[in-house]
Formats: C-alpha cells, sequence, structure tokens
C-alpha cells in the first residue's frame, strides 16, 4: 500500500502539520491502496503564502522562461506517463488501455495546445494610439479539481496559470489523489521555482472551503458538481474573489431523421465512456419518432454488449464507477427510473460474475420524458434515458428544458439544420455528427454548468486581469 501523506508547499515535500489519514479506495476491488492525510487550515495557510511569496518573480519572467518550463514540463509528463496511466487506472477505476490513451492523453493533449496558443499570445494590445491595455496575471489562484478526468482538468488549470504567470495552491480530489501528488512530482522535476505550484490534499468542507475564502487567494477555479461550485461561489463573495466553474451537465443528443444509422449506437458508446463520468456525456438521446424503435433496439443492444470489468484488465470494456457514495447514488437513481420510464437494459445491481467492486450494470430507459427524475438529474454513471420527439422545435425546447448547459448533440445529414439547431440550443458547445473539439477549441457552459472556459487562449485569458493605460506613447 502506497503510503503518501506528505504537501507539496514551497517547492517541498513537507509534512502535514496535523495529521489526518485518509483511505484511498481502489473502485476495481473495493480494497485500500493508499493512504494521504487530509490538510488542516496550517497547511492551507502556509501553500497560500508561499504562493503569494512567489508572486511578485514568477509574475515578472518573460514570457519564454515561462515557455521553457512548460515544455520541460511536457517532456517529464510524457516520460513518466506510464506512471500517470496507472495512477489514475487505480485511483478512479479508468480500464488502463483508457487511462493510457485518453486519460492521460487528453493532459499531454491540452498541454501541447496551450503551448501553441501561448506562442502567438500577446499580453500587450494597443487600444488607441496613445492608450495600451494591459493583460495581467491575476495572482495567487486556487485550483480545486475532480476525480473523473484528473489530469484533463489539472492540466486545464495548472498550466493556463503557470503560462500567465499566477502562483497556484492545487486541491485535487481526494478520492483520487495519487494522479495529483504524480503531477506535483512531474513540476518539480520540471524544475519551477519554488511557491509557483503548491499543492495540499484535503476535503471539499476541509481545505477546499478555506481555500475558497482565503484572503490570500485572487481566484478560485473548481471542476466539480453544481452543489459544490454553489458552495465555493459563496464562501468566495466576502472576499470578492474571482471564481471560475466548470460544473454538471445533462447533455441533450437530438437524432434526427436522416441521422447516420449507427447513430444510436455511437451515442450510447459515448454516453457509457468512462464508465458515464463525464459532466459532457450525451445522457439524453432525443430520436424523432420515425427512428425511435430502431433507436431503442441499438441502443439497448449496445448496453447488453458493453463488458464491465475491472481497470487492469487490457481491451474494450468500462470499468467501475470511483466510489461506494457513487455506487449507491446510481443504484437509487436506477431504482427510481425503473417507476418511472421502461427499462430495456441493464438495471440493478452489479453485472453478472462480478461481486466486489463499484461495478454498474451499462442501463438504458426507453419512453422517457423531461420532467422525469432521470431525465432532469445528472447521475453520473452509465445510465441513458431516451426520449422521442415529432418536430425540430420540440426537439430544441426539450433539449433546452433543463438548468444545464454544457455540451449538447446535433445528428443531422442537413447542414442548415444542423446549424440552425447548433444555434439556438443553450450549451456552452454543440458536437455535431460526431466530430470532435479541436485542439485549443474552448471548453465550458450556460446555466447551472458554470460560467468559465478552458481552453487554449479562452483557457489562459480567463487567469488575467485587464488593464488599461493612458498616455503610453505621446500624442
Amino acid at each position: 500500500m502506497l503510503e503518501k501523506r506528505d504537501f507539496y508547499i514551497n517547492g517541498q515535500w513537507v509534512a502535514p502539520a496535523k495529521a489526518k489519514d485518509f483511505a484511498v479506495i481502489d473502485p476495481s476491488t473495493e480494497e485500500q491502496c493508499a493512504v494521504i492525510s487530509l490538510g488542516d487550515q496550517a497547511d492551507t495557510d502556509a501553500a497560500v503564502a508561499a504562493a503569494r511569496a512567489a508572486f511578485d518573480s514568477w509574475s515578472q519572467t518573460s514570457k519564454e522562461e515561462r515557455t521553457a518550463l512548460m515544455r520541460k514540463l511536457l517532456e517529464v509528463y510524457n516520460a513518466r506517463s506510464e506512471e500517470m496511466a496507472q495512477a489514475m487506472s487505480m485511483e478512479m477505476g479508468a480500464p488502463i488501455d483508457l487511462s493510457r490513451a485518453q486519460q492521460v492523453g487528453a493532459g499531454s493533449w491540452h498541454l501541447g495546445g496551450f503551448l501553441k496558443a501561448f506562442e502567438d499570445f500577446s499580453f500587450e494590445r494597443d487600444f488607441t494610439a496613445t492608450e495600451k491595455t494591459l493583460l495581467e496575471p491575476i495572482g495567487v489562484c486556487a485550483l480545486i479539481t475532480p476525480w473523473n478526468w484528473p489530469m484533463n482538468q489539472i492540466i486545464l488549470k495548472a498550466v493556463p496559470a503557470m503560462a500567465t504567470g499566477c502562483t497556484m495552491v492545487l486541491k485535487p480530489s481526494e478520492i483520487a489523489p495519487l494522479s495529483g501528488l504524480l503531477f506535483a512530482e512531474f513540476v518539480h522535476e520540471a524544475g519551477f521555482p519554488a511557491g509557483v505550484f503548491n499543492m495540499v490534499n484535503g476535503d471539499g468542507a476541509g481545505v477546499g472551503s478555506q481555500l475558497s475564502a482565503h484572503p490570500g487567494v485572487d481566484m478560485v477555479s473548481f471542476t466539480g458538481s453544481t452543489r459544490a461550485g454553489i458552495a465555493i461561489s459563496k464562501a468566495a463573495a466576502d472576499t470578492l474573489k474571482r471564481v471560475s466553474l466548470e460544473l454538471g451537465g445533462k447533455g441533450a443528443n437530438i437524432i434526427f431523421e436522416d441521422a447516420h444509422p449507427k447513430a444510436a449506437k455511437a451515442g450510447a458508446i459515448r454516453c457509457f465512456r468512462n464508465t458515464g463520468q463525464s459532466c459532457n456525456a450525451p445522457t439524453r438521446m432525443l430520436v424523432h419518432r420515425s427512428r425511435y424503435d430502431e433507436a431503442v433496439e441499438m441502443a439497448a443492444e449496445t448496453a447488453i454488449n458493453t463488458h464491465v470489468g475491472p481497470a487492469s484488465e487490457e481491451g474494450k470494456h468500462i470499468g467501475p464507477v470511483v466510489s461506494e457514495t457513487q455506487f449507491n447514488k446510481i443504484q437509487k437513481l436506477i431504482e427510481v427510473g425503473m417507476g418511472e420510464a421502461r427499462l430495456v437494459a441493464g438495471g440493478l445491481g452489479r453485472p453478472d460474475g462480478l461481486n466486489r467492486g463499484y461495478y454498474v450494470k451499462p442501463t438504458v430507459f426507453a419512453d422517457v420524458t423531461n420532467e422525469m427524475t432521470i431525465a432532469r438529474e445528472e447521475i453520473f454513471g452509465p445510465v441513458l434515458s431516451i426520449i422521442p420527439f415529432e418536430s425540430e422545435e420540440e426537439a430544441i425546447a426539450i433539449a433546452n428544458d433543463t438548468p444545464y448547459g454544457l455540451t449538447n448533440y446535433v445528428q443531422t445529414d442537413d447542414d442548415e439544420q444542423r446549424r440552425r439547431v447548433a444555434r439556438r440550443l443553450r450549451s456552452g458547445m454543440v458536437e455535431t455528427n460526431g466530430q470532435g473539439f479541436a485542439q485549443g477549441s474552448p471548453f465550458g457552459g450556460y446555466k447551472q454548468s458554470g460560467n468559465g472556459r478552458e481552453g487554449g487562449v479562452f483557457g489562459l485569458e480567463e487567469f488575467l486581469e485587464v488593464k488599461a493605460v493612458s498616455g503610453w506613447a505621446a500624442e
């Protein structure tokens, strides 16, 4: 069992001020795989103080210096990618092939994207012949990240903060902290100055709340549940710090009459990816009535044929959900769904042959209406709800009838319809016909899905203040 109690503060690994052991559980086996310590107020204060002390010098370093360090970080990340894949697979249950390709790959892809965006990024803009607009680092940033895509989210926050001259304190999820600890090792190996990057483990009620309310923190960047995002916003309000939020989702996947014949199968696979633990998952499948029966049959068949197994098992399959808490929540919502809609695949309990581990059956409900609990709540598991529609107007109305607004999906051969519907969907992202987003594309949502944007130039700008200076040049 791994013992990882220390925190990374001011360029050193330091023992907790007051040790508070926390067990890290392997969701594939339900056995303890590591122990960390949860931070205390003294640890939070020390990390913030280190970041604040480092800010003056780091914020004044050149773009070239920061670029060189980020390039070194990418080298270290790639060289130690197998360590990272194993850590994420063990801590949050991602199948090892998925962990290597997508969990690790998301981090290196975004880091490369930031390096490209940073090449032509200017911190000075001419407003008039005499007036200059300066973009300056906001200061000390608290980065609070989730367990479902650990490196995706840490990279999307830490790297643009570094690039723009901010200093930071990272609090990774206490449920899946091993990847965050490893990332701190990468930062140290890359040679970043002491205090630029700090990491303290802790839970939301402890270190998370302490960072959100801390007067020494200038900005909080948070990814997680909408409930937690609201709590962080309230805690940050007393100090009027900037809060950037990337929260939940309940994405609609609209399949029109002329969509690809396998659109329903692709949509179900996408819903089940990462065991349904993605905020941008297409969990509501809206299908034109003419294709509805076919789509229900295809999605059910996809669920039945989706293999579920341990994270250590190679090949294409889905692993467990991350924790007993998540497993129990998903089971309760499946039970609710069985009383609301027609169950066509999956259901309660573990898949056959798996009697230990937090495994959930890939589940599909048909004849769902948008007022049902399973259509309203973010289940965060491999559960798909299928809803019929008759017209484009009805599809748009159903898709937008949700408190969330992260990602929606459109499937149609009609280019004009695809663009028209995309414009009317109230979400930060609309993926059409299975075309993925480009490197550096802005990731973020509307409504209760948050208010920030991550990735590329948009992610860099999130960590900057805007300063107007008159008389920069003579008349």
